[in-house]
């Protein structure tokens, strides 16, 4: 007996259905066809005990499964139910007419409970778009599959209540997620406000314009600055995330198995890897690609505190992606795109003392030592960060203040409102959303100079010695500033406030 269950397989962040097809014939024997991995041949075991410890039973027949289409690779322990079922439908122990309508996807215990898998929302996503009519699935999942309207999402607990479902002996109650309600209904703020950040007026003013345009920042301070902290805060003053940045960011999340139960993200992901990192993990890759901590930043915040310490070739493995915003993983029979569109704030020590040029610090670096620190860091990675900005530390008398600083509502009330002068800007531009994204031929269309301004930066560009891309960010820069303060044209105020934040780019950091 021929029986066709179907599953999915997920590459990339998109799914791809998966024919899992099971025939019983005279003999004995198990055997696994379709380019499974070892994960998936291993299930016969589980599946064997499984079923015994239900009151059912592994046929002695040979049993010839094939996982179409056979030219993919296939991976993960994800397929145990598909295979379960299958098996069960073929060899007669139960009845189930409709069972190629769904999709069904677990990972299988040996007393028939399901695990959680990874993906479920991209599968649930191409289960709609093929018209199956539902997706059985592990519990956990089921609200993270539910953000899918249209498709009746079964969250099961073990193998018997999908046996019942089948046979007509057991109900199962579609789980239900009101995407919007529950979107809009848990738009609250992260735990860090700026409210609690003492002094740092400019450094805060800088946090504001990278937020308002999307520009990356570093910041540059002795240890106890407050640089990780301010940047931990960032994610509270970004606008909040719309429903398609949403799905895109769950997405990622869930094809790295890395969501919670909660189903749909709504906080902007804030990403902090060690120093340590390798370029494979940053960036993402392995034998079977997975998102790196780059496509996990997607929409949201990546971290990397003391800039320098991370290896030279992880830092430059970032520079195509910060440009292109998507990541390119190449294997010899297949190609994934992840996206990475996102916000990188970096922090680093002015010197490897961490005090540099201080009077009242004994401890200094020699040039040679600075020159060496300084490396780490290439200078086209450099030109991609748009706001340099030098972090100093807080007096006492600004430390022991009881008035509260301005909150992140109320800086969140200006970017926002920022963002929304660059939307309408660009709203009949494919795949730019706000200032940071503009090309070459967008900024000399909306960041027009006048005289004045053209001398100013032309004198800080032959002063500085600034690259053709350090231009640019200073416009980019500009147009930000002036879209916080409404400004319909980039004026030379703008122009000399931008200017300011290139400190790497001015002489003296190399002792």
């Amino acid at each position: 007996m021929l029986v066709k269950i179907f599953g999915s397989a997920v590459f990339g962040v998109e799914a791809t259905t998966i024919t899992v097809e099971v025939n019983m014939d005279k003999g004995i024997g198990y055997h696994l066809v379709g380019l499974p991995d070892n994960a998936i041949k291993e299930s016969s075991f589980r599946i064997a005990a499984a079923l015994k410890n239900n009151g059912f039973a592994m046929p002695g027949k040979k049993i010839i499964i094939n996982m179409a289409p056979a030219d993919l690779r296939k991976e993960g322990s994800a397929y145990d139910l598909t295979l379960a079922i299958g098996i069960l439908v073929g060899s007669a122990q139960i009845k189930a007419d409709e069972v190629d309508k769904y999709i069904i996807m677990g990972e299988l215990s040996l007393d028939g409970g399901l695990q959680p898998i990874k993906g479920a929302l991209p599968i649930a996503i191409k289960a709609k778009e093929e018209g199956f009519k539902g997706f059985f699935l592990p519990k956990q999942n089921a609200k993270e599959a539910a953000i899918v309207s249209g498709l009746d999402v079964y969250g099961v607990e073990n193998l018997k209540e999908v046996i019942d479902f089948f046979e007509g002996t057991g109900t199962l109650e579609p789980t239900i997620f009101d995407t919007r309600a529950e979107f809009y209904k848990t738009l609250d703020f992260p735990e860090f406000d700026f409210s609690d950040v003492k002094g740092q007026e400019s450094i805060k003013r800088c946090m504001e314009i990278a937020a308002a345009g999307g520009h990356n920042i570093i910041l540059i301070g002795p240890p106890g600055a407050g640089k990780t902290m301010l940047a931990k805060r960032l994610p509270s003053i970004l606008p909040p995330m719309t429903l398609r940045e949403a799905l895109e960011t769950t997405k990622i999340h869930s094809v790295a198995g890395k969501l919670k139960e909660v189903g749909l993200m709504n906080q902007r992901p804030f990403r902090s890897p060690h120093h340590t990192i390798s370029n494979v993990a940053l960036v993402g890759g392995g034998s079977y690609p997975q998102p790196g901590e780059i496509s996990m930043a997607h929409n949201g915040v990546l971290f990397l505190d003391e800039l320098p310490e991370f290896k030279r070739d992880v830092l430059e493995v970032m520079r195509q992606p910060l440009e292109d915003r998507e990541v390119t993983i190449s294997r010899a029979k297949f190609t994934v795109t992840y996206p990475s569109s996102f916000m990188l704030v970096a922090s680093m020590n002015p010197s490897p003392s961490g005090f540099f040029n201080d009077p009242d610090v004994p401890s200094k670096s020699s040039p040679h030592e600075m020159n060496r620190y300084m490396s780490k860091i290439s200078g086209p990675l450099l030109d991609r960060i748009d706001i340099h900005i030098e972090v100093t530390p807080v007096p006492f008398d600004k430390l022991s203040e009881e008035r509260k600083a301005e909150s992140s509502v109320d800086i969140r009330k200006r970017v926002t409102n920022a963002r929304e002068i660059q939307s309408k800007r660009f709203e009949e531009m494919d795949k730019v959303n706000y200032n940071a994204q503009m090309n070459t031929k967008q900024i000399r269309e909306f960041c027009v100079l006048d005289e004045g301004s053209k001398q100013l930066l032309k004198t800080a560009m032959e002063r500085l010695n600034l690259s053709a891309r350090a231009y640019d960010r200073i416009l980019k820069v500009s147009r930000t500033i002036a879209d916080l303060e409404a400004s319909e044209n980039v004026e030379a105020s703008h122009i000399a406030e931008a200017i300011q934040y290139r400190s790497l780019d001015r002489e003296g950091w190399l002792g």
